[in-house]
């Protein structure tokens, strides 16, 4: 079996097709689809088998961290610890190609942990993802669709073909260039940027 390819707008993500992912994730499923930054491969974040799943289909260690996707700052705060300085820095940075380094709070699955107990958290500026994971009610694991030797992978074809073994779903939203998300650690005193990507950190 290899996933099948579902077509998306990846502006205004059709009702049904999100549905679709959805119903995908809740029962334990991996679905690929477009961000603001690259394609990503999400799973339920309370789903320990799904989490399982994608370390074997990147074939990554567990000490790979993986980030997660919320859909707005309110769910951000369940899952992460905000002092007002980080609000800031979120409530100025998103939705945007940022991922953000925060403690995490209790609710977070062992599994989803960085190291220190922090999280990596993304609010993305896409559609897509905000909806899905609005309508899952909770955040989705996600990490790049890159193969186990790490080519970004930028159209839902090559992700079929390469990937496709190891999911039961793409959308499909168009060819999405490779750039990753910025990565700015916001557990210290001051913001510290560990990955310059597409989100401009200059003001930070």
């Amino acid at each position: 079996m290899t996933a099948t390819i579902w077509s998306i707008d990846a502006a205004h993500p059709q009702p049904r097709v999100v549905e679709k992912a959805v119903s995908v994730l809740a029962s334990g499923g991996l679905v690929a689809f477009p961000t603001d930054t690259y394609y990503a491969i999400a799973c339920d974040l309370f789903d320990k088998r799904a989490i399982e799943r994608i370390y074997q289909l990147k074939q990554l260690p567990h000490t790979h961290e993986l980030s997660f996707i919320c859909s707005d700052l309110a769910e951000v705060a369940r899952y992460a610890m905000l002092d007002n300085a980080a609000f800031r820095v979120l409530r100025r940075k998103t939705p945007g190609p940022f991922t953000f380094i925060l403690p995490s709070t209790r609710l977070v699955p062992d599994l989803a942990l960085r190291r220190q107990k922090t999280v990596g958290v993304r609010l993305p500026d896409s559609p897509v993802a905000l909806e899905i994971v609005r309508k899952l009610a909770h955040p989705v694991v996600s990490t790049s669709a890159a193969t186990p030797d790490g080519e970004v992978l930028i159209d839902a074809r090559d992700i079929r073909d390469r990937l496709g073994h190891g999911l039961e779903l793409i959308l499909d939203g168009g060819y999405r260039p490779n750039e990753p998300s910025t990565i700015v650690n916001l557990t210290g005193p001051l913001p510290v940027v560990t990955r310059a990507g597409k989100g401009d950190a200059s003001d930070l």
